[in-house]
């Protein structure tokens, strides 16, 4: 996946990742900045997506759909579609510009809203990517896991830099028995649990 990435991909890539570099250090407001994951922790939910069985995959928290490219790289060497959820609409319309840069379109559905209000409606999820506001993460990790398949993975990322806000749900996932957790302490944290 790594080795065959596609220019429009990479380029994209690049220029989000110069958008956050900068929004971290002018003074950009925390919610307008993009707040993406790393490339190193891009890759790592790519290879945990690689590996997830057969089902839906979704995203929870696009921003402009750095990390969603990502995934898509998973989804798409595997033929598997991709739902993302974002609620901000100036990160909505960034996020449909890379779509269709990238022809990620295809097989990636976005969808603007709160995820809380639609994830009642999925079924069969095979991987879930939690990134968003920090405070929703356990509404979402509840809603989301009694609708995941066996071998089904949960990432939730900042599980080490946010610790003091995500600690009681990181918590709750270690000691819940219908999963396997635990937090990998790659870049700010992230929280992995797979379905029993």
């Amino acid at each position: 996946m790594f080795s065959e990435m596609p220019e429009a991909v990479l380029a994209r890539m690049r220029y989000l990742e110069e958008i956050d570099r900068v929004d971290r250090v002018d003074g950009t407001s925390r919610m307008k900045r993009l707040r993406q994951v790393t490339p190193v922790t891009g890759r790592f939910v790519t290879l945990m997506a690689s590996i997830a069985p057969p089902g839906t995959y979704i995203e929870i928290g696009t921003s402009a759909d750095y990390s969603t490219l990502w995934l898509g790289l998973a989804c798409k060497q595997l033929g598997r579609r991709l739902i993302t959820y974002e609620i901000l609409p100036d990160k909505v319309a960034m996020a449909r510009e890379t779509l269709v840069s990238t022809q990620f379109d295809s097989f990636v559905e976005l969808v603007h809203g709160d995820a809380r209000e639609h994830l009642a409606d999925l079924q069969d999820v095979a991987f879930c990517f939690l990134d968003a506001e920090k405070e929703i993460y356990r509404d979402c990790y509840d809603l989301v896991m009694p609708r995941m398949v066996s071998g089904a993975l949960l990432v939730a990322d900042n599980a080490i830099n946010h610790r003091d806000t995500l600690q009681p749900m990181i918590d709750y996932a270690l000691v819940d028995d219908r999963v396997d957790a635990m937090v990998v302490g790659i870049e700010k944290g992230v929280l992995v649990c797979r379905k029993k």
